[in-house]
């Protein structure tokens, strides 16, 4: 679209200072006045998406509806905007490369030398100006990963450099940067700012509007004295102070004009302020709620916060329109014995399991979908959180003695989950699995066909593995039912135990689609059922 306009936010300092958020929460405020908009995330490093990390690494792989194995941050975007993400969404440095190698081999470049400068470059903003020209949005937001002065990130901000000089007044730059407050002083130092914003004019590329992250508000002094060394007006350096929650961001953006500056900087229409009404309301039920809702997270990634990002806000967001906050108790599966399950999911609400790949923390999983089986607890068990349901059943209640996955164990007598039929002979990791969206026809008589209100939807996916039919009447037969069948492939997607008070399984991932004014079905009906089996309590 040729009047698209283009925002690019880049960081310094340090990392994790919340791009994304800063992102995600302008989008909204563009969103709330009418513009139609998207962000996308460039990401420097060298995998050609991060379907192969371990969530150690870079916390959690986001999914799209289209089947791109994205960085959590689009998990941001859709959560504030409400709005579907996809491939073109997320790029990275391995795509780039691989997309310029697989051009230069078929001969497109004519015999030329391939370098840096001008094929790199070229193919970074075309993936940029992408979404703008197909998708036909107003504002394109461009998050660049890592931070000014990474060895990584120099072709991006090159790419920066260039498209703000081609497309003149219709890109801007944003730059979120840190002013530390040292606490042996008692002085906010605004130095690392400075620094940080010199080696992004070395690079080329001038910030139109700096976003301070800080504990402390900044005087207007501090603000003037940014403003003088950075080549920027005064109005222009917003301050982000630290909020309670990241859903608090939008706000106080709001109130700092930020939306404001970058339409006037875009040439585009200001109009009236929005109201917000929705999300102040949501904000309101958020910090106003009595009562707690606690639930365990049994995973093997619980160290690491990111790694089950997605789930944590849908629980966030179920729990907020219930009425209650949830206090989310991440559990590490790999130290769960039969001795200590008791008394570690003693006073839980309700108990999630959580997807993963692999061995490690199996066992643990096992004890506690049994532990939530026998005791009544409401139970969410999504991807491989579903399949131990499955092989906790069947070792339990079937007497199938050593069932199991043939991921855990191929000579099994047992498979009652087993590897997808079209995944057999694919050897490849990247990029190989189910992913995206698939239908799924719900039993009417099912907890999930009364959550959604429907008896088809259509759920995104990540995995290899499946529910092995050839089991399904004896499962049946003995209480635990199929209750959402693929209506292609006959793929079971969810299980449910009818004479539990809340005991559901589901293949696909229901906490990708959760938004902040969409709260997901699954989750709602999963709160609500943790409300009401076990006595509330307060904080």
């Amino acid at each position: 679209m040729p009047d698209t306009r283009y925002v690019f936010v880049t960081g310094g300092v340090a990392s994790s200072l919340g791009k994304g958020i800063i992102s995600a929460s302008l989008a909204k405020l563009l969103q709330a006045r009418g513009y139609k908009v998207t962000i996308q995330k460039l990401d420097p490093y060298l995998n050609v998406d991060p379907g192969t990390l371990n969530p150690y690494e870079h916390g959690e792989c986001y999914v799209t509806e289209d089947g791109a194995e994205t960085d959590l941050d689009l998990g941001h975007y859709e959560r504030f905007l409400n709005v579907p993400t996809s491939q073109a969404n997320n790029v990275t440095t391995g795509r780039i490369y691989q997309n310029v190698i697989n051009k230069e081999r078929r001969g497109d470049f004519l015999g030329k030398t391939v370098q840096i400068i001008p094929h790199i470059t070229d193919e970074i903003k075309r993936n940029i100006k992408l979404l703008g020209s197909k998708h036909r949005f107003d504002v394109v937001i461009t998050e660049i990963g890592g931070t000014v002065g990474d060895i990584e990130s120099l072709p991006y901000i090159e790419a920066v450099r260039q498209l703000k000089w081609e497309l003149g007044s219709r890109a801007v730059n944003i730059h979120l940067t840190l002013v530390p407050y040292l606490a042996a002083s008692g002085e906010l130092k605004t130095k690392p700012t400075q620094h940080s914003v010199k080696a992004l004019l070395e690079e080329g590329v001038q910030p139109d509007v700096l976003v301070l992250r800080t504990e402390k508000d900044l005087a207007p002094d501090i603000r003037k004295k940014v403003a003088l060394f950075c080549n920027v007006d005064s109005r222009s350096v917003i301050q982000s102070i630290d909020v309670s929650s990241i859903y608090e961001v939008p706000v106080k953006m709001q109130e700092e004009g930020l939306d404001e500056i970058i339409l006037e900087k875009l040439k585009l229409p200001v109009d009236q302020k929005p109201e917000l009404k929705d999300w102040k309301s949501f904000l309101d039920k958020l910090h106003n709620a009595k009562k707690v809702v606690k639930i365990g997270l049994v995973g093997k990634y619980v160290e690491l916060n990111d790694a089950y990002k997605s789930i944590i806000e849908a629980l966030i967001h179920a729990a907020t329109y219930n009425d209650h906050k949830v206090d989310v108790q991440l559990i590490q599966s790999e130290t769960l014995t039969s001795e200590n399950i008791a008394d570690t999911l003693t006073g839980l609400h309700g108990i999630l399991v959580a997807p993963g790949f692999g061995h490690r923390g199996f066992d643990g999983k096992l004890l506690a979908v049994q532990h939530a089986r026998e005791n009544n607890i409401p139970f969410l068990g999504i991807c491989l959180g579903m399949q131990t349901a499955v092989i906790e059943f069947a070792r339990n209640v079937l007497k199938y003695e050593k069932a199991n996955s043939k991921e855990m164990d191929h000579t099994t007598a047992y498979p009652v989950i087993d590897l997808m039929e079209d995944q057999k002979n694919i050897t490849d990791k990247g990029g190989t699995m189910r992913l995206g969206a698939y239908d799924c026809k719900l039993n009417k008589e099912s907890k999930l066909s009364a959550a959604y209100g429907q008896d088809c939807i259509r759920e995104r996916h990540r995995h290899r593995y499946e529910f092995n039919n050839e089991y399904l009447s004896a499962f049946e037969a003995a209480g635990m039912k199929a209750t959402g069948i693929n209506p292609d492939t006959g793929l079971v997607e969810i299980v449910e135990l009818p004479d539990h008070p809340w005991f559901v399984g589901v293949q696909f991932h229901p906490e990708y689609s959760s938004t902040v004014l969409k709260p997901h079905p699954v989750f709602m009906a999963f709160i609500k059922a943790a409300i009401n089996e076990t006595p509330n309590t307060k904080q």
